[in-house]
This record gives C-alpha cells, structure tokens and sequence, in this order.
C-alpha cells in the first residue's frame, strides 16, 4: 500500500502549545506508511473574505493551506478549547479549505478531531464545533474518532503527550480509523 499524508492543523497559535505538543506525538507515533504534516502557518492567513478569495489574489498563506490540503488524503484537526469553542484559527482554515463552494480542498476528505484542554472534558466541545464546520465544509467527519484528553496544564505539565502511554495508544486508533477512511471498502 503506498504511503498516505495527514494534514494535521492546530488551533491553538501559543508557542508551547499542549495541542501543539499533542500534534507532535501524533507525528512520532504515526505508522510506518503514514506521513504527518503539521501546518504550521494558521496564524498568517487573513481571515477569510470572499474580496480576497479571487484568482491571481489569494493570499499567499491561504493557498499554501489549500495546496497542502489538496495533497493529503487525510485530514487532522487538533484543538484546543476556546471559550466553549473552537479557536478562530482553526476555523478560518476550515473557512478557506471550504471554498470554492461545493469544491473545496475539504469535500470528501476523511477528517478527524481531536485534541486536549484545561477542563474535566478535555475540549469536545470545540472538537463537536470542529466536526461540524468540517462536515458543513464537505469533509468525510469521523464522528466516532475520539481522542479528548483532560486536565492537559497539569497533565502535562511535567510530561510530553509522546510519553502518556494512554496517549499514544488512543492515537494508534485514531491511525486506524483514518487508513479504515482512506481505503475503500
């Protein structure tokens, strides 16, 4: 089987990020055949305006989001929990990927959430809100794709996600789902 892509985006912009950190678990534990590119530029693309979504305009960052979601065959979304929701970052990627209208980079693309917060519940419900702009997007939700880990300030305070072991065994089925997507039945 050849080897697959996973677009992974981070909502949370902070620069010692626990979702951050939680991405880069999720790179180091990826199966041999999968390749997981974090995006790293969510904080550089203006917030979407259909002004600017015009060909020969596009901002350069916005492009670069779309080309490398094109390219994937999957996606991952990693959020943190903003206020009960997700993060505007995170949203204005899914906002751009959307368009054009009916052919964005998300339509068809099998996509997961997960991610980790501060709170007893560990931030599913910015992870519901992020399924359900990505599936309104035309995204391949995998709604039974679970992975909300929390208390993450004092989880991981003095530990890496990549050293959890219920970490890395919740994201082995998190790889699991996404290849079961990728291939068809």
């Amino acid at each position: 089987m050849p080897k697959s892509t996973v677009l992974t985006l981070v909502g949370s912009l902070r620069a010692d990020s626990i979702n951050q950190k939680l991405a880069e678990a999720i790179q180091l534990n990826a199966p041999e055949q999968v390749d997981v590119v974090i995006h790293d530029s969510l904080g550089n693309i203006p917030f979407y305006n259909e002004d600017i979504d015009v060909e020969g305009q596009i901002p350069p960052a916005a492009a670069a989001l779309r080309a490398a979601a094109n390219e994937a065959d999957t996606l991952l979304l990693v959020t943190p929990e903003h206020n009960g929701t997700v993060p505007a970052s995170l949203k204005n990627a899914i906002d751009w990927l959307s368009r054009p209208y009916g052919a964005g980079a998300l339509v068809g693309k099998p996509t997961a959430v997960v991610g980790t917060a501060f709170g007893q519940f560990g931030g599913v419900w910015a992870q519901d809100e992020a399924r359900k702009a990505a599936g309104i997007a035309g995204a391949q939700v995998l709604e039974d794709v679970k992975l909300a880990v929390p208390g993450s300030m004092v989880r991981f305070a003095e530990l890496h996600p990549k050293d959890d072991a219920e970490v890395v065994e919740q994201i082995k089925g998190v790889f699991d789902a996404l290849e079961a997507a990728r291939v068809p039945a």
